[in-house]
């Protein structure tokens, strides 16, 4: 069983059984609830991103609810007004309306059930908490289109107020290797993603590391020039949060070079980790890369021959993520 092949009605119960579980330090409430529906599958916490919000619902000053649904209330209402900004004001001026916002954590959970790099589910899982937010009208800076109705770039906010209780809100279950798979079609050119899983394989990293024990996959999408919808794939370090910049200068190399690149793949936890961070961030100067050939052509050994082919091969053929 694939988590794409799962039957809707399961994933509709693991839904409401999430959405049930009261979030708890350390996510026991959560894992116990996804335990009782994906069974054969071990499932853990792997990475945690905080700091993003979107926006929430109407109410009332007296706590009323107006809408559920901010932007799509406020599409309907400026519609009634022909989009007329002013008339808008002049409709909902008496009615203190305040505007909340869903402030949030998205939880990444792995569950690997294969050796492959992408053979493992990842479970996405918003942790949600409505707040207050503004008043919806700012009479002293009135906002100029429905986009900064909604979200206003410099919006008085109000005081901290929980409107509800933190909850659980299941996003999405994908299988990695499913997924993957569909990234590409027979004729078209390997996407940078799967590059990096098949060097993960190839790689000391991935004799007796599981990718999903050190990283998680991102899925963004955005809008093209042509107004089409185009989905990109981000590997995110679990490490991010304890691994540092090197403090690396041109002029080293050899033992002190190697020593670097011992001392950041034993924080990272794997060995060959300061390349991987290469491809994906700027933890690794690209840099590095000419002064590890360079110190190879001069003799040092300090890479297994596997390692040294992949660095071979992205120093023909460089790419990033």
């Amino acid at each position: 069983m694939t988590a794409l092949a799962l039957e809707e009605t399961i994933l509709t119960r693991l839904s409401a059984e999430i959405a049930a579980a009261a979030p708890r330090p350390h996510h026991t409430n959560l894992l116990a609830a996804i335990d009782r529906y994906l069974t054969g599958y071990t499932f853990q916490l792997a990475y945690t991103q905080e700091g993003w919000y979107r926006p929430g619902s109407v109410i009332q000053s007296n706590g009323s609810r107006v809408t559920n649904d901010l932007a799509a209330w406020a599409e309907l209402e400026l519609d009634r007004c022909q989009g007329d900004m002013g008339l808008f004001f002049d409709r909902h001026a008496q009615d203190e309306l305040l505007v909340t916002r869903l402030v949030g954590k998205t939880h990444y959970l792995v569950a690997p059930y294969g050796s492959e790099p992408a053979k493992f589910l990842q479970l996405e899982v918003e942790e949600l908490q409505e707040v207050l937010d503004r008043r919806l009208l700012d009479f002293e800076t009135p906002p100029i289109d429905l986009a900064e109705l909604i979200d206003p770039i410099k919006p008085h906010t109000l005081p901290f107020h929980a409107v509800s209780r933190p909850h659980y809100q299941l996003r999405q279950l994908d299988d990695m290797r499913l997924m993957m798979g569909r990234l590409t079609a027979p004729d078209e050119p390997e996407v940078p993603i799967q590059r990096f899983l098949q060097e993960w394989a190839a790689s000391r990293a991935g004799v007796s590391n599981h990718f999903s024990a050190h990283w998680v996959i991102v899925w963004r999408e955005y809008s093209n020039c042509y107004c089409q919808t185009v989905m990109t794939t981000v590997p995110v370090s679990r490490h991010t949060r304890k691994l540092r910049h090197f403090h690396w200068e041109a002029d080293v190399h050899g033992l002190d070079l190697a020593r670097q690149l011992t001392a950041f793949d034993r924080a990272a936890g794997y060995p060959f980790a300061w390349y991987f961070h290469l491809i994906t961030g700027k933890l690794t100067p690209y840099d590095i890369a000419t002064a590890v050939k360079q110190d190879l052509k001069a003799g040092y050994r300090y890479l297994a021959e596997r390692d040294v082919a992949i660095l071979e091969a992205w120093l023909e053929q460089p790419y990033t993520i």
